[in-house]
């Protein structure tokens, strides 16, 4: 017990030792407006705020990141193949493969997929 203390209390001081040594080792001048701003998809944070903005590019995001979602709820699957009955698995894939594969359609039929209109 006193020695997980111990490291715990050496492992907080290092961190703290090595954020200190970045903050005074940074070359992040606090008098740079560029520097201290943020910087979001290529937007300048110093013109308007209402810009026009791409739907279609937010479309395309939000089409990458269900499909992104989709592959964390595909690798589940796999090691499930060997606990369950093999119809079981078969029917829960197939079923969340056709679900996937009908949105694909739907997003093609609207046209969502091209990027240009």
């Amino acid at each position: 017990m006193n020695l997980l203390m111990f490291l715990s209390i050496f492992i907080m001081i290092i961190s703290n030792i090595m954020m200190l040594i970045s903050i005074i080792l940074s070359k992040k001048s606090m008098l740079d407006r560029e520097k201290c701003s943020s910087f979001e998809c290529g937007f300048d944070p110093k013109s308007l705020a209402r810009i026009p903005f791409s739907l279609h590019f937010f479309l395309i995001t939000v089409i990458f990141l269900i499909f992104d979602v989709e592959i964390a709820l595909i690798f589940p699957l796999i090691p499930t193949f060997y606990m369950v009955n093999f119809l079981t698995w078969f029917k829960i894939s197939f079923f969340f493969i056709i679900m996937l594969l009908i949105g694909l359609y739907h997003e093609w039929n609207q046209n969502m997929l091209n990027w240009t209109n």
